[in-house]
């Protein structure tokens, strides 16, 4: 199985936001995410797509790679804390407030899934039967029957005595 990462270091948004827009195309594959990620109202979702077709152009260059696209998937996606800016607010009667503005480090990881390959059965073997469904006399049980004769008009009182009975 191959895999390749990409990292976009130090994007200007919290890792908390970024996190919550990587959990839409975890374990997704690669079309199927980078379409999420084109209709997805999030500012971080642009820059979460450059790093989506970075990784896929990074698993183009490997060795081993078998050329089919529709093969590959998002692995792992995930937003690190980068370093954060701190800088002064002034504030009233002479205070000073600080304002932290945050950074995050984007990594996406990307695989090709295996090769789903069926078994044939060898000739003298014969492949199972289908498993028969229950028909639906069958799954009527002995206290379903007590009860089956009362009326709903008559209420709770009569299903309760029915049940005793």
């Amino acid at each position: 199985m191959v895999e390749a990462q990409a990292t976009a270091r130090g994007i200007r948004t919290s890792a908390q936001k970024a996190g919550l827009v990587c959990d839409l195309i975890r374990g997704k594959d690669v079309n199927q995410a980078l379409a999420t990620l084109q209709f997805t109202r999030k500012t971080i979702a642009r820059d979460l797509a450059k790093v989506l077709r970075s990784a896929v152009a990074n698993l183009q260059q490997r060795d081993g790679f078998s050329g089919d696209i529709d093969r590959l998937y998002v692995s792992a996606a995930y937003a690190n804390q980068g370093p954060s800016m701190k800088r002064v607010r002034p504030a009233p009667m002479g205070r000073a407030f600080r304002i932290v503005k945050r950074t995050a480090h984007l990594t996406i990881t990307v695989a090709e899934r295996p090769l789903k390959i069926a078994r044939v059965p060898a000739e003298g073997e014969a492949q199972k039967p289908a498993r028969a469904r229950k028909t639906a006399g069958a799954t009527k049980t002995a206290g379903a029957s007590k009860t089956a004769g009362v009326s709903k008009a008559a209420g709770r009182g009569a299903k309760k005595a029915a049940a005793k009975a």
